[in-house]
């Protein structure tokens, strides 16, 4: 569906302005939709985030401030996030040994059996795209890419 169907609004102040728009849109549609997706799992999409980063490393484990780099949403708190985890057992947080100051992350077996539970779900939901091709997948990649690349704004 158009943008302009779906915000009911049928001029913009420039293709630019309707891209910044469509892009706002799509990015909460995303969001709400993937948040619906993880609800039944108790987990938030942050948490999901945080999980799929540990998941990615294990069974090495990761300091928390390398998780708060690799996080998509820069503004969550991933300390905080970790501890949401521990207490719900899909995590354990350890002092690390060679700097007291930090603290290593790894994922459990609760939480790698979770994530698999998840990525089924994942997978019949992204099967709606499925007549979206791989070639236009790489080429709104790369278009995303060159557009964020672009930005002055950090």
């Amino acid at each position: 569906m158009r943008i302009e169907d779906e915000i009911k609004q049928e001029t913009f102040r420039s293709p630019l302005h309707r891209l910044l728009v469509n892009l706002m849109f799509t990015n909460n549609w995303l969001c709400d939709s993937q948040m619906r997706l993880l609800k039944p799992f108790d987990v938030t999409l942050p948490q999901y985030n945080v999980l799929r980063i540990l998941r990615g490393q294990h069974p090495k484990p990761v300091k928390i401030n390398d998780i708060t780099e690799r996080m998509l949403d820069k503004m969550s708190n991933a300390s905080r996030l970790v501890d949401k985890l521990v207490g719900k057992k899909l995590v354990l947080r350890n002092e690390c040994p060679s700097d007291r100051r930090a603290v290593d992350v790894v994922i459990t077996d609760k939480g790698l059996a979770l994530l698999k539970q998840i990525d089924a779900a994942q997978e019949a939901w992204e099967r709606q795209f499925d007549g979206y091709t791989a070639p236009n997948a790489d080429q709104l990649n790369e278009l995303i890419n060159d557009f964020r690349s672009r930005a002055t704004d950090d």
